[in-house]
Order: structure tokens, then sequence, then C-alpha cells
């Protein structure tokens, strides 16, 4: 319990008023904790549960914030029940009424993003993402960069902030692409430069090559999600439709976050599907994201289009 109380004070101590994941049970680094997660979305403190745990060890994490000196303390304290179909929301304080709808904005590097706290899914930011979405940022300017999956844009986000042309968003999620355009207008971006096609992407190839080509293409799907994205059988389709889209020497960040698939399987797929990308390096992540098997883990890979 203690090394738990110790990591949480570290990570908030980084954290600097910023997005941060406190404590990562997920990445196996803490036996007896596998099933418990702490995320900070200032002002808002969630503590997130995969599995039920004792009051011997949720009562000391609550009594940890509720400690904090004022201006650190949070104004709104959650317990996630992530294994509970009805009742998973538990608020233990709640200073400035916030309720499930509602957006915050949040600071990841110096950039701005709308999330909702208190949904019982995704909060609107994958907090595992920043080290690539730093990577992005650096290495967008002057170019005009393809975002598929792209749900709430943060990769958008980062490449108009470094600089890009332009960017093409896409997602089946109108309701997502929405809180896209309000995270540009959040960092008072020029949303001229910035599209979003609202499409099946498997019904669009034509749309997305006649918007192109790129010279930064970025794949970030869902591991498994039944009727849009199935990594094992779709990922090989999008990698198939690179050469159509990419200019030569362009970007490809691929990314794959399912813990059944290793990076040789990318590795493989890039190599049958379009063997003149070439792999670059893995983006490494977050720190305050350990894991015992990096395998297991997000992986993000960049690859690189030979030049004729």
């Amino acid at each position: 319990m203690q090394e738990l109380l110790t990591t949480v004070k570290q990570q908030l101590a980084q954290a600097n008023g910023q997005v941060r994941r406190l404590f990562h049970g997920r990445g196996r680094c803490y036996p007896g904790y596998e099933q418990l997660i702490i995320d900070w979305l200032p002002p808002v403190a969630i503590i997130r549960l995969f599995q039920p745990f004792s009051d011997e060890v949720i009562e000391p994490l609550v009594s940890y914030f509720d400690a904090l000196p004022e201006g650190e303390r949070p104004e709104v304290m959650v317990i996630q029940h992530r294994y509970r179909r009805e009742d998973s929301i538990e608020m233990r304080w709640n200073s400035i009424s916030l309720a499930e709808s509602d957006a915050l904005t949040v600071t990841e590097l110096g950039l701005s993003y709308a999330v909702r706290p208190l949904k019982n899914q995704n909060s609107g930011l994958f907090l595992d993402m920043r080290e690539g979405r730093r990577w992005v940022k650096d290495h967008s300017e002057s170019r005009k960069v393809l975002n598929l999956f792209a749900y709430t844009c943060g990769f958008s986000v980062a490449a108009v902030a470094g600089g890009a042309d332009k960017v093409v968003n896409l997602d089946m999620s109108r309701g997502a692409l929405n809180t896209g355009r309000e995270n540009h207008r959040l960092n008072q971006h020029p949303l001229e430069r910035v599209r979003f096609l609202g499409h099946d992407l498997f019904r669009s190839w034509g749309k997305l090559k006649k918007e192109g080509p790129y010279d930064l293409i970025i794949i970030d799907p869902p591991s498994f999600q039944r009727g849009s994205f199935v990594a094992t059988s779709d990922y090989r389709k999008v990698l198939r439709k690179l050469p159509d889209l990419a200019t030569e020497g362009a970007d490809v960040l691929l990314c794959l976050n399912s813990p059944q698939l290793e990076s040789q399987f990318l590795h493989e797929l890039v190599q049958e599907n379009c063997p003149e990308f070439s792999f670059i390096e893995r983006i490494d992540n977050p720190e305050d994201f350990p894991d015992s098997d990096p395998e297991q883990a997000l992986k993000v890979l960049l690859y690189r289009r030979q030049q004729q």
C-alpha cells in the first residue's frame, strides 16, 4: 500500500497542472494492484477499479487526496467501478457540481483539450498516447497530415500546433469529431486548415485519395470494435491503401493497443502489404505508463516510405 501511495505522490508532483496517469496497475508492475488505475484530469481525480477492492485499499487513497493542501486537493473525487453494469460512478466529493455530461478543459504538452471525466468509458483523451502526440507536434511543420480513426482529433491538434499545412480527420463518430472541432477552437487554430470527415473508412478511399497525397499518416484504430474495426482482419486492408495515399518519403505512425498482438504483427503486415515502407523506430510510451512487458502495452511504430 505504501508503494502505491508513494507512486501517486511522485506522479502528482510531476503533473504540473497537466493530465497524467498517477498509478498504472494495468502494466503489471505492482503485484496485487493490476486492476487499479488512477487518472488526474485537473481538477478531477479518478480511481478506476476493474475488480472489487477492499476499503483497506480505497480509503487510504481517498484520505491522501482529501488531505492535500488547498490548491492541490482535487475539486472532484470519483471512484469508477468498471466491473459494474450499473451504479458504476461513486462520487466522494464534487466541489464544482460536475455532471456526467459536463466537459472540462485540460492541458497536455501546452495544448488544451475538452474531456468529460465522469463518462463511464473514455473521457475524450487517451493519456497513454502523449508521446505519440508529442512526436506529431514535432514533425508536422509544412506537412499534409491524414489522421485515421481520429476520435476527438488529439493528433490533429498536435499537428496544427506543430505547423501542419492541412489535416484531414476521419472517424465514424460525428460526435467525437465535433469534440475535435472544439479542441481546435480551444487552441485558437484556423479551422480552414482542418477537415472533419464522419465516414466509414472502408467506403471512403476515393475521398481520401482526392484530398491527398499525405506527408504524414496516422493510423490509430481500436484493436477490436465489433462492426467497425478488428485489427487481426482489418489492419491489412488499411495498409494495402498506403501507397495510394502517401507521398515519397512520407512518415506513417502505426498504432496498436492490444495485449494479444505484438509489434511483430504490424511488421509482418507492412512487409506483406506495403514493403516500400521501412521501419524507423518505436515511439516510447509515457513514463507514467510503466509495463512489465512492453509488447502487451501500447505500440506506436514509425515507418517511412522509401524515396525512389
